[in-house]
């Protein structure tokens, strides 16, 4: 029989905010928190950057062509998360571009997405971070 848990609010018992789940295979547990995206979005190019869809994003800055700066409602605990990019889905250009992070901080991160030939390419970009919030 299946069952159906609805909460609005899931704490853990020795420390408030540690989760376990325990894996695929009964083996092994994940810390929940672990797992989740801390901060995300979903940047329109050409011309002026858009922001479109986020979370745990406050604004984007314009930098120059093809650099952005993704500011950060809650601050990472520190600049070493993982950062996950990909340009905008466009037949046409992804395999022409590349998205990198060309700077971390607790606060922010700056995406640049140039194309192969190294210029700079305005078109739009979407990233993921994976860390721990401060």
């Amino acid at each position: 029989m299946a069952s159906i848990l609805k909460v609005d609010t899931i704490t853990g018992v020795s420390t408030a905010g540690s989760i376990a789940v325990t894996g695929e295979g009964n083996s092994t547990t994940t810390n929940l928190q672990q797992g989740l995206a801390k901060s995300w979005s979903f940047i329109e190019g050409d011309g002026t950057p858009t922001l479109t869809d986020s979370f745990n994003v406050t604004s984007i800055t314009d930098n120059e062509t093809g650099v952005t700066t993704a500011s950060f409602v809650n601050n990472m605990s520190n600049a070493t998360y993982s950062n996950l990019g990909m340009p905008q889905d466009n037949a046409e250009i992804i395999v022409m571009q590349e998205i990198t992070s060309i700077g971390r901080a607790t606060t922010h991160m700056v995406l640049k997405t140039h194309n192969l030939s190294g210029s700079n390419d305005s078109q739009g970009r979407s990233y993921a971070l994976l860390g721990d919030l401060a």
